[in-house]
């Protein structure tokens, strides 16, 4: 009996033995895997960025200039720069940055992209660098005839077409005009000349295209501030060790300050990095 019993205990130790070889090799087959998509940027030495250029004050050419700047731009070039990394950027439309990631077009999207459950299913985000809110930019002299969310029904909103602005806007009912990949002022002037009735955009961005182009009769809605959100950068979904460098990079720009600075410097001295102190109202029905 204790022949047996001694004979039981080797069997279960090979067992374990073995369990602990084949879970180790899968793990080191996981983390190659995972490491694979960080390992092919580090070697080439260089991040290949994918952002539309024509959104002020995130990713964007000032007049006269060819060098592409904006919140986004200068936080990835920084995160880059830490990385010890060159960056090329490819402007791409936002209705085709996605898919250039899951194409392997590109190597990350930075564009204002909102982190949503929904595209977390097809893709890794990084860490927040942006937190901002939702608003309506609406005609100043009616308010586009809208008082509420509800009253979107029927409107006309003018976005992109796989935004989840224009996502909000088909919820409550309203039509979207979909735009290919122009710059502020068009959606400003086909508020303020009736073509459509708002644009569904983030509050910060709103409130700075608003600054900078003043010839519309046009204004950011008082009464609706609507659907908190975070911005992250989008990577492959299988580019974990890729996402953890840039949350480390982000991580030590958030302490040292250079985080808070840059917000500062593009959105005219709001810090876009910290969430933001208002009453805002939360979709919950919406599926995201």
């Amino acid at each position: 009996m204790k022949h047996f019993k001694f004979l039981m205990i080797a069997l279960l130790f090979v067992l374990a033995a073995c369990g602990d070889s084949s879970g180790s090799e899968a793990k080191k087959n996981d983390d190659k895997a995972d490491a694979g998509k960080w390992e092919e940027i580090k070697e080439a030495g260089e991040l290949v960025v994918g952002t539309s250029g024509t959104l002020f004050a995130a990713s964007y050419y000032p007049e006269g200039s060819d060098k592409l700047t904006g919140y986004d731009a200068e936080v990835i070039r920084e995160i880059a720069k830490r990385l010890d990394l060159n960056v090329t950027f490819e402007t791409i439309g936002i209705d085709g940055l996605l898919a250039a990631v899951n194409s392997n077009r590109i190597d990350v999207a930075i564009n204002d992209i909102e982190i949503t459950d929904e595209r977390k299913k097809q893709f890794a985000f990084t860490d927040p660098y942006k937190y901002s809110f939702t608003s309506l930019i609406v005609r100043s002299d009616d308010l586009s005839g809208i008082e509420t969310l509800e009253d979107l029904k029927g409107k006309k909103a003018g976005g992109g077409a796989t935004t989840v602005f224009s996502d909000i806007a088909r919820h409550f009912g309203a039509e979207v005009v979909t735009y290919s990949n122009v710059s502020n002022d068009v959606y400003l002037q086909d508020v303020n000349n009736g073509r459509t009735d708002t644009v569904i955009n983030d509050y910060y961005l709103q409130k700075l295209a608003l600054k900078a182009i003043t010839r519309f009769d046009i204004k950011i809605h008082p009464d609706i501030k609507f659907h908190p959100t975070e911005q992250g950068i989008v990577v492959h979904k299988d580019a974990t060790k890729l996402v953890q460098k840039m949350n480390q990079a982000l991580q030590e720009m958030r302490d040292d300050g250079t985080l808070t600075e840059l917000a500062k410097k593009f959105y005219g001295g709001e810090d876009v990095s910290k969430q933001p102190e208002a009453e805002i109202r939360e979709i919950k029905e919406l599926d995201l």
